[in-house]
């Protein structure tokens, strides 16, 4: 690790040290989401509301494909973290060489198993006739790439550990950049469609894996990408899974509950299933902010945990009061302009009403949806597989019985409402988690203080 990583860790005053983990990692996933919205945007100038429709469809899948990333990047980066915190430099090594060709071979595992179910798979993401072309195309592109994809993920999570973080950011930008630029390409010029579009999201991914890879290989003291560092001991493999499973049955938690709910929407129509997808790629903007603050704190606050814990206290509390902050300013902004929002892609007034009111809805849960993903990442960075765990399937345990009763009672309201109640009560229960184990997290300190 370089002198200045090494100031941020252990001596920087705490609003400097967070803006240097998280500012990068904010900037570099609400550039990740542009692309997302600008990929609907794209398709959208088609005015071919099947389209929308199968990109909104193809969420979980992607969400899956995500979460095989995070199940190895995550798991490796906050051991790597921690390792840094005790200086045990060459088992640095060690991990980040697994996370490499672990990743690899998880894509690898998704062409193999989902190619030759593409048709289940399609049908499983709730296409309609109307929809089933578009859906497959996509579907098919996403799996072919998913290598790239897995890797990309792990990559970014890697780095960023050892606190390269702007090197973390640089990477995801390079990625939007290109994504961009190969869209508009793929619509305007060539005329590819879905396509397209899903093959600019795959090469765009590869060129930031270039990135990364040569970042490991070349520029970073401790990661490595050579094979001769590849170990999958049980304390390598322990440790990376006591973090990465959670994280992956989240990540899957999520898709499967975009896969739900499309399943519930389509019975209103296709138009509620666009205004869904519309709406949730323009939430994401805020919702990665707050992501990318607190997934970026990760790194200090596991370097602290086994380094300094009084410190790790202050970035908390530091964190807490900034996703306070932005939620505000975010939900006025939305409240303010919900209508215009979601005109930027569709003049369809039906899609954007329900786009807006579904909008609308789901920023009541903002600073809670934050909050909680703070609780996560903490238990995450320190360890606490178990609360990791419960945090990982708390939100769709409870959306998934919320869901048939509201949808039973109330209608399309009743299952646009049940993701804020879904979120109140994992916000809930990551707050009771924190209270019951901070005597473990910090047993020098007492949190309330």
């Amino acid at each position: 690790m370089d002198a200045e990583n090494l100031h941020y860790f252990e001596k920087a005053p705490i609003t400097k040290a967070v803006a240097h983990f998280a500012v990068p990692m904010m900037l570099g996933m609400s550039m990740s989401v542009i692309y997302s919205i600008l990929n609907a945007y794209f398709l959208g100038t088609l005015h071919n509301t099947a389209m929308l429709t199968a990109l909104a469809l193809t969420l979980p899948l992607f969400a899956l494909i995500m979460a095989l990333g995070n199940l190895i990047g995550m798991g490796a980066g906050t051991f790597i973290s921690r390792l840094l915190g005790e200086k045990k430099y060459d088992q640095i090594k060690h991990v980040s060489a697994f996370a490499v060709y672990g990743s690899l071979l998880l894509g690898l595992i998704v062409i193999a198993v989902g190619l030759p179910l593409i048709d289940p798979i399609v049908h499983g993401l709730g296409a309609t006739p109307g929809s089933f072309g578009f859906t497959k195309d996509y579907v098919t592109v996403m799996l072919i790439g998913a290598p790239v994809v897995v890797l990309c993920f792990t990559l970014e999570n890697i780095v960023r550990s050892e606190g390269a973080a702007v090197t973390s950011m640089v990477g995801m930008i390079l990625s939007v950049v290109v994504n961009i630029a190969l869209d508009a390409l793929a619509v305007f010029v060539l005329h590819a469609g879905v396509i397209g579009v899903a093959s600019a999201t795959i090469v765009a991914n590869l060129v930031a894996c270039v990135f990364y890879l040569f970042h490991m290989g070349v520029k970073s003291p401790f990661l490595t990408i050579s094979v001769k560092w590849f170990k999958a001991t049980r304390e390598i493999v322990g440790n990376v899974l006591k973090i990465g499973i959670p994280v992956f049955i989240m990540s899957v938690f999520l898709g499967a509950m975009s896969l739900l709910l499309n399943h519930f929407l389509i019975e209103y129509g296709d138009r509620a299933t666009a205004a869904y997808g519309l709406s949730s790629r323009l939430l994401q903007f805020p919702e990665f902010i707050l992501m990318g603050l607190c997934e970026g704190v990760v790194p200090l606050i596991a370097f602290s945990f086994t380094a300094n814990r009084l410190r790790m206290k202050q970035a908390i509390g530091f964190t807490v009061k900034a996703i306070a902050l932005l939620a505000a300013l975010f939900g006025l902004v939305v409240y303010l302009t919900s209508d215009h929002l979601i005109g930027w892609f569709t003049r369809d007034p039906q899609l954007i009403e329900m786009g807006s009111y579904i909008l609308r809805v789901t920023f009541l849960s903002l600073f809670v949806s934050g909050a909680t993903a703070l609780f996560t990442g903490i238990f995450q960075a320190t360890g606490q597989g178990t609360a990791a765990l419960v945090m990982s399937v708390i939100q769709g345990v409870t959306l998934i019985p919320v869901l048939f009763v509201a949808n039973a009672a109330y209608g399309f309201h009743g299952v646009v409402w049940s993701l804020v109640i879904a979120d109140v009560v994992a916000f809930a229960v990551g707050g009771i988690l924190l209270w019951t184990l901070r005597g473990r997290l910090q047993p020098e300190l007492d949190f309330a203080g």
